[in-house]
């Protein structure tokens, strides 16, 4: 199999092989040669964490309107909330929170949490996997698209990848999803544009370098060593390693798995890990039994996941504030559909419609987004929530606001336009050199032909019309020659190098312009 054939299918398991050129993803951290030829741009890179509920949250139950409680009283009666138990906010009257939700009671009196009333789309579709594929993919009901909204904005960011990645440019995952399966949300057009940390028990063995011990047997030798291999086909796992270990101190989570998962979260930003993406879950939301205990509706499954879910997102945020990097991170709430208006006999609720969406960050603009939605007279087992605003409005807001994403970029991520909704405050963009970078990652501007070479060997270079430089560099990161300085035309170029009075060895030919930095490893023989 050819090199770019194994990358380009290799990356859809999240594998790469662990040098790229001759050079190891840490010999490129470490090498003087970068150091001399790399700047860093300035660092303005944003952070998205998606939150997904797994199973269809209860919205009625979550934020309770209390304008509609007399309806909702008659409607559900074996889950609905006695009134004097709901958390009120700061000068909102008409709605109050589930009791277990102090943590974003909290967050919104701080003005860090919007509220995005009665969020889907239209023809609701009841089953959990279409729903969910619509949510991931940003589908209309009636049509099935085989790439996900975050993947296709991936792709129009970084349009090289997966070819030659990592890189020095963009070291490391575009995007991570903490789980076993790389969500459809992150797929593109040729390949997924993340990779999986398979759980929180995975990621500390990595850091730590911790192993479960395998049976003294040729089984456990063989497994060993299909662990060790695993390691080390994983290159990202060494970015992932090196970004935890600059991170030793964190502020206080709860004890549960969405706390441990956005923990990680926190801790890989904090330790300079560039990617942008992140996505976190908590299962557990398909209520149609034991919604809430019967002598109390207080209690139950629902309001131990609420209970979950507002203390670890709350902690997630006191902790990136601890670690200084709160400025950078957005993050939402998402769930394939809400519940229906009326209880079940199970105490619980079954597959319904529109569901509200929760955006948390400090550049939130908090506050609650539409209004609360009305309830029937007499509602029936068909009756639903009717949605106001496209869930794909939510995203588009997201691009647009948070990322900046301009309309060329929003039109390659969605199938067409959505109304924006302003819950993003007013935040720096990323500059255009990030920008530019992120466009050119991954694509070869320098090469040699042949290499290794004895004497002899031809320059190949690619112009964009800027003013550029082509040096050829030592192993130490010493400039030895400049072969070309000046302005070129637009285009492929080639330049032929004579290295007779140069000792044999590895050598590398630099490429700078304004926008792009690249280099390439050399073998004289």
């Amino acid at each position: 199999m050819k090199r770019r054939s194994f990358l380009r299918h290799a990356t859809r398991t999240a594998l790469i092989p662990p040098m790229l050129g001759g050079m190891g993803v840490n010999a490129m951290a470490k090498s003087p040669l970068l150091a001399a030829l790399y700047n860093e741009l300035e660092e303005t890179d944003k952070v998205l964490v998606l939150v997904y509920l797994g199973g269809g949250n209860d919205g009625l139950n979550t934020i309770v309107p209390i304008d509609q409680l007399a309806k909702l009283n008659n409607a559900r009666p074996d889950v609905i909330l006695p009134e004097n138990s709901l958390l009120a906010l700061d000068g909102v009257s008409d709605v109050k929170l589930h009791p277990s939700l102090t943590g974003f009671r909290n967050l919104y009196d701080e003005g860090k949490l919007a509220m995005i009333q009665n969020v889907g789309y239209p023809e609701q579709n009841y089953s959990h996997f279409r729903s969910t594929d619509i949510w991931m993919t940003a589908a209309d009901a009636d049509e099935v698209i085989p790439t996900g909204w975050l993947g296709r904005y991936l792709t129009d960011e970084f349009p090289n990848y997966p070819q030659e990645y990592p890189n020095p440019d963009v070291p490391d995952p575009l995007a991570i999803e903490i789980g076993y399966n790389l969500s459809v949300a992150f797929q593109g057009p040729v390949a997924g544009m993340g990779m999986v940390v398979g759980d929180p028990e995975w990621f500390y063995q990595l850091v730590n370098n911790d192993e479960e011990p395998t049976p003294d047997t040729k089984a456990g030798d063989k497994l060993s060593y299909i662990r060790l291999i695993t390691k080390q086909s994983q290159v990202y796992g060494e970015v992932i390693k090196n970004a935890a270990e600059k991170v030793q101190q964190q502020s206080e989570y709860p004890e549960n798995e969405l706390a441990e998962q956005l923990k990680i979260v926190s801790r890989l930003i904090a330790g300079g890990l560039k990617t942008r993406l992140f996505m976190v879950s908590l299962h557990g939301f398909d209520t149609h039994d034991q919604q809430v205990v019967t002598s109390d509706h207080t209690l139950g499954e629902h309001a131990d996941l609420l209970s979950i879910l507002g203390s670890s997102i709350e902690a997630f945020q006191k902790d990136l504030k601890f670690l200084g990097i709160q400025d950078r991170v957005m993050g939402a709430t998402f769930s394939e559909f809400g519940r229906r208006i009326i209880s079940n006999a199970s105490a619980g609720t079954d597959h319904g419609a529109a569901a509200p969406l929760f955006v948390f960050g400090e550049h939130v603009r908090g506050g609650i987004y539409g209004s609360n939605p009305i309830i029937p007279d007499n509602p029936g087992v068909e009756d639903n929530l009717p949605m106001d605003a496209d869930f794909r409005s939510v995203y588009q807001s997201i691009l647009q606001n948070w990322f900046c994403v301009d309309s060329a970029g929003l039109q390659n991520a969605f199938t067409r336009n959505f109304k924006t909704i302003p819950f993003v405050a007013s935040s720096p963009c990323l500059s255009t050199a990030v920008h530019e970078s992120n466009q050119a990652a991954g694509r070869s501007f320098v090469r040699n032909f042949p290499n290794p070479f004895k004497d002899n060997t031809t320059i190949e270079f690619e112009s964009q019309g800027d003013p550029l430089q082509i040096r050829i560099i030592d192993i130490n990161g010493k400039v030895v020659e400049r072969l070309a300085s000046g302005t070129y035309p637009k285009g492929s170029h080639q330049l032929a190098w004579n290295a007779a009075r140069y000792p044999s060895g590895n050598c590398y030919v630099s490429f700078q312009s304004r926008r792009i930095q690249q280099s390439k490893a050399l073998l004289k023989m």
